[in-house]
Parts: structure tokens; C-alpha cells; sequence
């Protein structure tokens, strides 16, 4: 990267800059070796340090000609330019993101015949042409405020890198008609996971990282020995070795390694460690053999298949050619997806931050007695930090993550570094010394990530099992990468304790995750927790007003939360706010939140002057209860549903119990418990029902 005074940075006729000069390039990357102005396709891999994002370019050429030299002084700009007042640099994605839909803004305005008036390029548009360019939007689908409506302010952000002739006279963002909403982040729309695919898929996954992948990972172990220089050095094998291996074969009635029903004499080669040109000397030996023992429909390795599924091994054989179905190529790549959607889903991290985990990533505490109770491991966040290579974050994961972290360390040769690399088994998607990237592609691993999922109900099919990935109205669900994180962020606010989190803890995990998440304060992850656990609350409000609930609330609260409730539910019929309708119930919890908090003893109607419990603060900085330390009876913040009331009577006859066995408690306990029913007792005797 060079360094070039700030005058120079607008000199662009009569000096033909290198257009990544202001920005880190990856390593071993020389600026000669990048775009320049002039150039009508600026090639961007150089400046894009994020390992899993393919490569893009920018084609000026298919810009039209008098709107070339603007887009270019812009995008330049943007790139290694001068910034605007107050403007920061963008990453490449959005360069890219920003070129794409400026291309189409400007194909459209070169279509158009816009008034002269005397003023040349873009300082000839008014706010009726950006209303019909919105119309012509709407024509092809997009909606009038999108993001592709949205970039063409960039036009005037960056006005000052064109000539006032040049510029655009107005802002499109502060026109009435034409201001687009503020965004809202895409993670938020990404569609969940249903349950009915989730479940399978994550309990599949699992047992691929448990249970299958000693299979796997022992014939990867093989493939690699067999291509190794040790491998080809073994002492001579001679023929008496051959035929005693073969009487071997057909005294036990093993069949030989076969490839369109003959001895597949390459295969067999590697497996006795000989060379072919002895066993094609030794053809009347072998087709012997084979005629007592027979030939397999296809080669396969003979280390034996260990993984069990309801007591029969999961597959008959791993077979050594890609093409062949359960081969090595495409189980390994099915491990490596497991390994996935486990790290994915049970972490919270994006897919930037799982595909940049390396070899030594894990980091795993134990207690005096060693043994582990806590589990991180290390990445790098891309996300709203200011470093575009990264910035050093850590997870707190459960012991399934960690387990297929060490799957991944077994399953990558031991030079590999990043652990998502691809594969080298079989045809596979090619070596990866050959791509800039050295893992796969968002879109690569959203299509393994359905592979998988083929994969499992194929296999359940043909099983006739009932644990397979069900439809989804007619069809399979498309699976993608960000739904993993927005799934599980719903899952800890709303689901925590259901059908999976039995299986794997859940509850347990989702409070390490939420609390121990230590990627940046710019994560997000929390902020999309809290969004859930407000939509999930404002559902549970608008049931009790619906059901007049709240007009039937006890204790020292009870007065308060009722008026609140009303209040609320005002609000939303006001606004036609139903159950159904997330959207504007989140954007009425937003503006109107009651700030109350139903929980399983008691109703909090939070005040913070009176509040006893710690109190926590959200990702806007506004207090909250914190339920983990709440003292019901003794706060007057404190309102009671029946729900509650019979909890704390449950609490009260369970201690009774307790009080009554035999042998007897000790003596410090029984009292504590005594005085804990009795406190129960009398504070719900204080707060009967009303009449």
C-alpha cells in the first residue's frame, strides 16, 4: 500500500492511480499488481481480506459511456478517495453493493430524455425523474424504498469528488415522498428454521459428529497414508504375499474391491501395498479369488465401520472412488457441514466468524478435579468493526461446539491452518491452492448445507426411519447460512426448555451463549435476543388484556400493572395491533413497552426507584428487572396472576413434603424452609383473589 499526499488524492486527469491505494491488501499482494483509474474492470480480490467472500470486479464498461468517468470518480472515492465531513470508509461488500445498484440507476437515467436546461450529467435531474425511476422500480419488483432506491445518495454524499457541473443539486434522502425508512437489519428478516427441519437436521448433525465420524475420519487417515511418500516406500511386496492375501479373501468370503463388476486391480494395488503391474501378472490368481469370494459393487476401504445406528453399522462401507455412493469425498464433506450447522447453531456466531476458525481456536477451563465445565473458542468478527481483516472475538459454546472443533482438527491434514478449508478428498470442489479463497463461498456452503439435508431424508428414506427432514408446505426447506444465528437468538428468547433443548441442554448452553458471548460490543447478537424476549412478552401482555387477565392481578402492584395494561392495550387497538402480526407488535413494544415481565411466581411491573432484585441494563441502556434475583415477597413491584398464585402454592405444599419426611431434615434447614412457607403463605394470604 502506498502512500500518496492528500492533493494528489483528487489529481486524477494526467495521473493514473492505483484505485486500492488507500486500503490493506492481502499479503504478498503488490499495489503494481492492482487496478488503475484508467482501467475499464477493477478487479477488488486484492482488498478483500475476509477469506470466505469470492472474488468481484467492477465492469465499468457496461455503465454507459457519459456516465463512465462519474461512477468511476465516485466508486474511486469510496475506495482510497478523499471522504466526505463525518463519512467513514465503507468495506468492499458495500462498494460493491453501492456499484451494483448505481449501474442501474445510471442505465436507467441513459434511457430517459431528461431536460436540458443548461446543465450537463447528473445536475440535470429533478425530483420528478428520482419519482419516476421509483415507478420504474415498483415496475420490476423492487420495492420504491429499497436499498436500490437508497444508493443513489450516495451521489450526493460524494458529490465533491465530481465537478459542480456534475453534481447532483439536492439529497434524495431529505425529500418528502422519496426519504427511504431506515433500513431495518437484514438478520431480522431472515426467515427461522422450522422446528420439524431444525430438530432432525441438528440431531443428525450430531451424530455425525459423534458417531459416524470415527469412520470417517479413520479412511481419511488412510487416503493420506496411501498418497504419502511412506506409503510408496514399503518393502517389496512378492507373489506369495498376493496369493496369500487373496486365500485370505476367499477363505472368509470377503469380496475383493470391484468397479463395474471387475476386480478393481488399481484399488487392490493400494490395499495389499504392491504395484499394478505385479497384479496384472497375476490375473488367473485374482479372477480365482474372485469367483469364491466375489466382487463389491464398487472399492471401499477395509477398515472396519464402528458407528452404530439402532444397533446396525450406518453404512455398509466408505467407498474410495468420489463418484460411488457413501464415497469418502462425499462423506467427509458431509462431516465437515455437520460440523457446521453444530458450531453454527449452538454458538451464535455469523458465517464470516465460523469460517475463520483455525486450528487451535478451542480453549477449554476445568476445575480442581479436572474436569472441563466451560468451553471458548477464538475467532475473527468482521461486522461493524474498523478493521476490514478482522478484530480477535471469543465465544462461549457448549461441549457439542467443542466436539466438532476437534472433528474439524482431525479431519483437516495437520498443515492446514483454517479449519472450513476445502477438502482434498476425491474430486471435491477443487484444490483450494488454486482459488484466492481458501474456504468455500457463502453460497458453496449454503448448497452443502441442502446437501446435508438431501442426504439425511434419502437415507431415512431408504431406511424407512421416521427421523428424517420433513417438507415444508410441499417443499424442502431452503437452508442458508444466516438463519442459524437468527434462529437461535428466537430459541434462547422463546423456546428455551422446549423438544431440542432437551436433547442438548438447551436452557444451559442458551445462558452461557447469551451471557458469555464476548465477540464485540457491535455483535448484535444480544440486542437480537432482547428483540425476541420483548415480541415474545408484548404476545403474552396482549393475551392477558384479551382475556381480561389483568383486571384480576393481586398484589402491591396489581393496581399499577392494570392501569398500564390498559393503557397498552389501547395503544395497540389503536394502532390494530394484533398477536399475529410481529412487525408492529415489535414496533409497539418499541414505543409503548408497559415495562412488565411476566414470569412463573410472580408479575413484575418494573419501577426501578423500588426494585430490590440487581438490575440490568439492555442494549439501549434502559433498566431492567433482573428475574435471577428477584424477591417476590418482599418487592413492591411485585403483581400476581393465578398462574403465579398457585406456583408459590405449589412451592409451599412442596416444602410441607419435605418437612414431613423421615428421616427428619437437619435442624438449620428445617427452619430455613419453615420460615420460607410461612413467608409464602402469609404474603398470599395478604393478596387474596379478588371478589
Amino acid at each position: 500500500m502506498t502512500g500518496l499526499p492528500t492533493a494528489a488524492l483528487d489529481l486524477l486527469a494526467g495521473e493514473d492511480i492505483y484505485v486500492l491505494h488507500g486500503r490493506p491488501l492481502r499479503p504478498g499482494v503488490q499495489l503494481e499488481a492492482t487496478p488503475r483509474f484508467s482501467d475499464d474492470v477493477w478487479p477488488l480480490t486484492a482488498a478483500i481480506l475476509q477469506l470466505h467472500v469470492s472474488s468481484w470486479r467492477l465492469n465499468f464498461a457496461v455503465i454507459p459511456a457519459q456516465y463512465q468517468l462519474i461512477a468511476k470518480k465516485v466508486i474511486y472515492a469510496m475506495l482510497s478517495g478523499r471522504l466526505p465531513d463525518g463519512e467513514r470508509r465503507r468495506s468492499i461488500s458495500t462498494i460493491k453493493s453501492v456499484f451494483t445498484d448505481l449501474r442501474r440507476f445510471l442505465c436507467w437515467l441513459d434511457s430517459q430524455d431528461l431536460p436540458a436546461d443548461g446543465k450537463p450529467g447528473l445536475a440535470a435531474i429533478t425530483v420528478a425523474d428520482l419519482a419516476a425511476y421509483q415507478r420504474h422500480l415498483i415496475a420490476n419488483g423492487l420495492p420504491p424504498q429499497s436499498m436500490a432506491f437508497a444508493q443513489i445518495g450516495y451521489l450526493w454524499r460524494y458529490r465533491h469528488a465530481l465537478p459542480p457541473a456534475e453534481q447532483l443539486q439536492f439529497d434524495p434522502r431529505m425529500l418528502d415522498g422519496l426519504r427511504p425508512p431506515r433500513l431495518r437489519d437484514p438478520e431480522n428478516s431472515t426467515e427461522r428454521i422450522p422446528e420439524a427441519v431444525l430438530g432432525p437436521l441438528l440431531a443428525w448433525s450430531l451424530s455425525f459428529t459423534r458417531d459416524f465420524a470415527p469412520d470417517v475420519l479413520a479412511c481419511c487417515a488412510q487416503w493420506h497414508k496411501n498418497r504419502s511418500g511412506a506409503a510408496r516406500s514399503r518393502p517389496r511386496t512378492t507373489r506369495s504375499q498376493v496369493r496369500a492375501f487373496l486365500a485370505d479373501h476367499a477363505a472368509r468370503g470377503q469380496p475383493l474391491p470391484g468397479r463395474g463388476g471387475k476386480v478393481n486391480i488399481l484399488e487392490l494395488a493400494r490395499i495389499i501395498g504392491c504395484s499394478r503391474r505385479l497384479l496384472q501378472h497375476m490375473a488367473s490368481d485374482i479372477e480365482a479369488a474372485a469367483a469364491i469370494a466375489g466382487v463389491t459393487e464398487w472399492a471401499c476401504y477395509t477398515l472396519p465401520v464402528t458407528g452404530r445406528l439402532d444397533g446396525q453399522p450406518w453404512v455398509t462401507g466408505i467407498a474410495t472412488h468420489p463418484r460411488c455412493p457413501d464415497s469418502l469425498d462425499e462423506l467427509a464433506r458431509l462431516l465437515q457441514t455437520a460440523c457446521y450447522v453444530v458450531i453454527a447453531f449452538l454458538s451464535g456466531m455469523r458465517d464470516s466468524e465460523v469460517k475463520h476458525i483455525r486450528r487451535g481456536c478451542l480453549t477449554v477451563s476445568r476445575d480442581a478435579s479436572g474436569r472441563p465445565y466451560r468451553w471458548k473458542i477464538t475467532s475473527l468478527a468482521f461486522k461493524n468493526e474498523s478493521d476490514p481483516a478482522g478484530t480477535p472475538a471469543t465465544w462461549v459454546v457448549g461441549e457439542p461446539v467443542a466436539e466438532a472443533v476437534k472433528v474439524l482438527e482431525k479431519l483437516r491434514p495437520s498443515g492446514t491452518d483454517l479449519l472450513f478449508a476445502h477438502l482434498p478428498y476425491g474430486t471435491g470442489l477443487g484444490p483450494a491452492s488454486h482459488s484466492p479463497n481458501q474456504v468455500p463461498r457463502n453460497s458453496t456452503t449454503n448448497r452443502q448445507l441442502n446437501e446435508l439435508a438431501s442426504w439425511i431424508s434419502r437415507y431415512c428414506q431408504a431406511r424407512d426411519r421416521s427421523d428424517g427432514i420433513p417438507l415444508v408446505r410441499g417443499q424442502p426447506f431452503r437452508l442458508t447460512t444466516r438463519q442459524f444465528r437468527r434462529t437461535l437468538a428466537w430459541f434462547i428468547a422463546r423456546r428455551a426448555g422446549g423438544a431440542i433443548a432437551g436433547a442438548i441442554q438447551y436452557r444451559h448452553l442458551s445462558i452461557q451463549m447469551f451471557e458469555g458471548y464476548a465477540g464485540t460490543s457491535e455483535s448484535g447478537f444480544r440486542a437480537e435476543v432482547e428483540a425476541e424476549q420483548a415480541l415474545t412478552r408484548g404476545e403474552h401482555l396482549l393475551a392477558m388484556i384479551d382475556k381480561h387477565e389483568h383486571q384480576n392481578l393481586t398484589g402491591p402492584a396489581a393496581s399499577e400493572a392494570a392501569q398500564r395494561l390498559s393503557d397498552f392495550g389501547r395503544r395497540a387497538r389503536f394502532r390494530g395491533i394484533v398477536v399475529t402480526d410481529d412487525r408492529q407488535l415489535q414496533r409497539l413494544m418499541q414505543r409503548d413497552d408497559p415495562a412488565i415481565y411476566p414470569g412463573t411466581y410472580i408479575t413484575c411491573v418494573f419501577n426501578s426507584e423500588k426494585a430490590l432484585c440487581h438490575q440490568q441494563h439492555d442494549t439501549h441502556g434502559t433498566a431492567r428487572p433482573s428475574m435471577g434475583s428477584c424477591r417476590p415477597l418482599q418487592c413492591r413491584n411485585t403483581a400476581l396472576t393465578a398462574d403465579n398464585k398457585a406456583a408459590l402454592a405449589d412451592e409451599a405444599a412442596d416444602i410441607t413434603r419435605q418437612l414431613k419426611q423421615r428421616p427428619t431434615l437437619p435442624p438449620l434447614l428445617q427452619a430455613r424452609l419453615t420460615t420460607r412457607r410461612n413467608q409464602i403463605t402469609d404474603f398470599l394470604a395478604r393478596h387474596p383473589d379478588r371478589s
